[in-house]
């Protein structure tokens, strides 16, 4: 399967730019899924660039409406 990394980056909210990963969203997830976190995409534009990419960070704003 050929990968979309330039159709990806069109939605990709990632704020972390020397990212190797922007864009190729199956090793974006593997890496952050072993650091018990998620990936950008999840997070409103305020929230991702706290760079705060936690399971509990997700929680609170999903328990405050934000998500």
């Amino acid at each position: 399967m050929e990968c979309k990394q330039d159709k990806n980056l069109e939605q990709c909210n990632c704020s972390y730019d020397p990212c190797p990963k922007k864009g190729i969203c199956c090793e974006c997830i593997r890496y952050h899924v072993r650091m018990r976190q998620l990936p950008a995409c999840v997070f409103p534009n305020d929230a991702e660039r706290t760079y705060d990419r936690s399971y509990e960070h997700f929680a609170r704003l999903v328990g405050e409406g934000k998500v």
